[in-house]
């Protein structure tokens, strides 16, 4: 495959291998940009804004509708896309592809709902003769760096709302997992989109990141993926809007009321899905006493019952993480848990980048595996009898993504809403729940800014005041 840089798509001698984790075989290959290719592609994209500035709202609209439309025509061909270079199973992959519709479809319908709003100039006195409003504009280049997990969607996330603001794109995709978001922007052209409104650079982010991040003429970065990077890009980014989506350590709280059959299912698929590899994936659990041997029975049995192996198999519950290097180091986390007296109740076994679902509990809080995002599928379960201390203890890391909590007393579910510090709490459903249209994001390491369509446009827009001062009124 090849990248769009300036309206043509261009290869390059040198190649990146896209692999399957599963069987290690080359799904494809994607060219690796230089300095140079990164300069081309900050130069087309300030050209493009001259264009996508310019388009009409309808015009805006209706591209985002007709590439809805072609992905839908094809989810097969994406499903096996996204399955065949990460780590969902192809039903994982297939509610991938569809909920990529769907956000492609809300953000074309967000585009006629960036509206404005009239100001009482004459609301403090010297403004008698005033009236005005306000509008929002779009602002500019927008640098979309996406993730290896949800290839598709969370690029759909990024260069939907872009589009449907006006805004220019360059979009790097991870470099494991680039396949699905070429096959996003091709759409996306076939659409009508102008091809000089995004710029896909594929490439090694040690190569081309710096250099497209602290660019001047990017004015926004969109970015989803680990602490460390993220901090790295704000360091360098100097004076733009950034929006971070940086991952947690999820906690989900199953109160003594809690439906028990609801929570361990909700909570099984919550740790499992993608192989755990998910920045709202459980990976906490904390469960009242009066019920923890039960729901550790009936967690453990579920999830002894998953069958991983080949993704492409309709049967497979759970694929391969994204490398060995993935699957060893959380392998190396699970050990040193039980080094310091966890107990494994299943898993912790590996075979190449196959990590087997991995129930802990008694984990020590000083282990890596309890205070840091595991990014794998492993989960840690807790005895709790205190509703304020299960409370302090699901804020007691430095992030906050999302939450849940599983009861049926409705003064219990307030009170966790309320207190629990992170940006959203899901009630009576593991973490692993989004609707793309909601706003996500989180506090603390878990993030800066909301995505969600809705909110991605407030983001990748600015508002814009109009004042006439009229005299002879």
């Amino acid at each position: 495959m090849k990248m769009l840089l300036d309206g043509q798509w261009v290869d390059r001698d040198k190649k990146i291998n896209v692999t399957d984790p599963f069987d290690n075989s080359v799904v494809d290959t994607v060219p690796a940009a230089n300095a140079d290719d990164v300069k081309t592609a900050l130069a087309a994209a300030v050209k493009g804004f001259e264009i996508t500035k310019k388009m009409t709202v309808y015009d805006r609209a209706q591209i985002l509708f007709k590439t809805a439309d072609i992905i839908s025509g094809r989810l097969d061909e994406f499903a096996t896309i996204i399955a065949r270079e990460g780590s969902k199973t192809i039903n994982e992959a297939r509610k991938e592809a569809s909920r990529c519709v769907n956000t492609i479809t809300a953000s074309a319908e967000e585009a006629k709902r960036i509206l404005g709003e009239t100001i009482p100039f004459d609301s403090f006195p010297g403004g008698e003769k005033r009236k005005g409003y306000y509008y929002r504009f779009p602002i500019g280049v927008i640098l979309a760096i996406t993730p290896f997990n949800d290839p598709l969607n969370l690029v759909a996330h990024k260069i939907g709302p872009a589009i449907a603001a006006g805004n220019s794109v360059i979009l790097k995709p991870a470099t494991v997992t680039p396949l699905s978001a070429i096959k996003l922007v091709e759409a996306m052209v076939e659409a009508g989109l102008p091809p000089q409104a995004i710029q896909l650079i594929t490439g090694y982010g040690h190569v081309i990141g710096d250099q497209l991040v602290a660019d001047e003429r990017v004015r926004m970065i969109s970015f989803t993926g680990g602490v460390e990077a993220g901090k790295r890009i704000a360091s360098k980014a100097g004076i733009k809007k950034i929006g971070m989506e940086l991952g947690s350590n999820s906690p989900v709280i199953v109160w003594k009321d809690a439906d028990m059959n609801l929570a361990v299912e909700s909570c099984v698929s919550g740790s499992f899905w993608a192989a755990g590899q998910n920045c709202i994936g459980v990976q906490r659990l904390l469960i009242h006493e009066d019920i923890y041997d039960e729901f550790k029975t009936k967690f453990v049995d579920m999830t002894n019952k998953y069958k991983i192996g080949d993704k492409l198999k309709e049967d497979t519950d759970m694929g391969p993480m994204i490398t060995e290097d993935e699957a060893v180091r959380v392998e190396k986390w699970v050990a040193e848990a039980k080094a310091k007296g966890a107990a494994v109740l299943t898993g912790g076994g590996r075979k190449g980048a196959l990590m087997e679902p991995t129930v802990l509990e008694n984990v020590p809080k000083d282990v890596t595996i309890h205070y840091e995002e595991v990014f794998g599928p492993t989960v840690n379960l807790y005895k709790i009898n205190d509703l304020d201390a299960a409370i302090k203890e699901s804020n007691s890391l430095p992030y906050g993504l999302l939450t849940g909590i599983f009861t049926s007393n409705v003064d219990t579910a307030f009170k966790a809403a309320y207190e629990l510090d992170c940006g959203g709490v899901m009630i009576n459903d593991s973490t692993d729940y989004r609707l793309d249209s909601m706003p996500f994001g989180g506090v603390k390491y878990s993030g800066l800014g909301r995505e969600g369509l809705k909110f991605s446009l407030q983001e990748m827009t600015e508002p814009k005041v109009i004042c006439f001062n009229l005299p002879n009124m």
